[in-house]
């Protein structure tokens, strides 16, 4: 089903929940490891895409489809994700450095993650990242994500978004060649 006509089924009563959940199923899946990019724990994860799909269910009635409703989805799942990374970083009042090492030490241990030692390498230079950079890097590099779209969800210019690339490519690059 296009997302029009989901739209359409959930803005009438008597298919609302079953259009909900044909969005969430349509969507679950590329929402999770965008998130999951993001906040790397898969607990963590499930935690971010139930609060991204509560707020998609109460706004939902509000979207304008002024954009397409992935690049809705995904504004919503990055906010749900940094706000996450923001009050995990304020509750436990641990250093910024702190918390990329605990989240590099998770990327070690974890069964999802490849244990190709230049896969870990790479995971490693993304999380040294600033979180702008590191979102567009994932957006693009793992998602093959146009400007636009990433223009969309993160409310910023498409020249603004290149730039941020080409400076995470330039520092992940740097990393790399490290040892």
């Amino acid at each position: 089903m296009s997302d029009k006509e989901l739209l359409d089924m959930f803005r009438a009563n008597e298919t609302r929940s079953y259009a909900f959940n044909l969005i969430v199923r349509k969507y679950q899946e590329r929402i999770y490891w965008h998130i999951r990019k993001i906040v790397i724990s898969h607990d963590d994860a499930d935690d971010v895409i139930q609060n991204t799909f509560l707020k998609v269910w109460t706004g939902l009635d509000g979207f304008r489809e002024d954009s397409q409703l992935f690049t809705w989805l995904y504004r919503i799942a990055t906010n749900e994700s940094l706000t996450f990374l923001k009050k995990k970083k304020t509750k436990f009042l641990v250093p910024l450095d702190d918390v990329e090492q605990q989240l590099s030490r998770t990327l070690e241990s974890d069964a999802h993650v490849d244990g190709e030692a230049i896969q870990i390498k790479l995971q490693k230079a993304i999380l040294t990242l600033p979180d702008k950079q590191k979102l567009v890097f994932n957006l693009k590099y793992f998602e093959e994500m146009k400007y636009e779209d990433m223009s969309e969800i993160l409310g910023t210019s498409v020249g603004a978004l290149k730039a941020s690339y080409h400076h995470a490519v330039k520092k992940i690059e740097k990393y790399m060649e490290s040892d």
